[in-house]
């Protein structure tokens, strides 16, 4: 690799400076996820590029005594000083390490859930219509099932939240298949969760009930009723729908899913 001046070296530190600390100030300023690998990329890139272009002084050899006009002069013309680098050379080996620390970086899963439920610590979540297939009381006395794409999503959440689930039945029996599905889907023993943070009531006021007395950071459930009753009283609500439907409060999002929430 060919030396460098010690001017083209410190425009090159200079500009990578600049770029970094408006890079690093913007990501601080909006809290992106990346921010702790961008400023770690910060002091990375100055010492990498200040090592990149930074090679050893070899001793300078004893420049050769003129030629005459009359001896060759082929191996000489048409080579450049190597401490010559035009502005457009030094500016595009920056940017390449400026590119090269400041590549996308794709979230966690873990990540979005925590930046979506704005690190919150409790949650209330309903299971019909949200956890499970089913999405009246009346389906649960035949069969309870365990959506499988919201399984991820769910385990994410009990790894930092307070997680308790809950549902209107119609009998002892509904319960128990509830349960058994949540069971079998690996919730209890794969997360966070317990079987006496699943809670069950007989009536939709009761449910209501059970989330006022919780106080939790977020609840998110499929009745638009209950969504537009709880407004008043809890910091964030998810409220699930397939069907788009007017913005109830600022503090009530929408989505067709769970997992589709989480999904960016």
């Amino acid at each position: 690799m060919a030396n460098y001046s010690k001017e083209d070296l410190l425009q090159i530190v200079k500009r990578i400076g600049a770029y970094l600390s408006n890079k690093v100030s913007k990501i601080l300023n909006t809290q992106d996820l990346r921010s702790v690998w961008a400023i770690a990329g910060f002091a990375v890139a100055v010492i990498f590029t200040w090592r990149l272009f930074r090679t050893p002084s070899a001793p300078r050899r004893r420049q050769p005594k003129r030629q005459p006009h009359g001896s060759s002069s082929s191996g000489v013309t048409g080579h450049l000083d190597a401490n010559v680098l035009p502005s457009d050379i030094i500016d595009s080996r920056a940017q390449t390490v400026i590119d090269e620390f400041f590549q996308p970086v794709k979230p966690t899963l873990g990540q979005i859930v925590r930046q979506r439920l704005s690190d919150g610590r409790k949650v209330t979540c309903r299971l019909l219509g949200v956890i499970l297939e089913e999405s009246t009381p009346e389906e649960l006395q035949n069969q309870a099932t365990v959506r499988s794409s919201v399984l991820e999503v769910l385990l994410e959440i009990t790894k930092f939240c307070d997680l308790y689930l809950m549902e209107t039945v119609l009998d002892d029996e509904s319960e128990k298949k509830v349960l058994m599905a949540l069971e079998n889907a690996g919730i209890f023993t794969s997360g966070g969760l317990v079987k006496d943070k699943v809670l069950f009531c007989s009536t939709e006021i009761g449910r209501t009930s059970f989330v006022r007395q919780l106080e939790p950071d977020w609840h998110i459930d499929s009745s638009l009723e209950i969504s537009t009753q709880l407004a008043r009283f809890i910091k964030y609500e998810l409220h699930i729908s397939t069907t788009k439907t007017d913005r109830i409060a600022s503090n009530v999002f929408s989505s067709s899913s769970l997992e589709q929430f989480f999904s960016s």
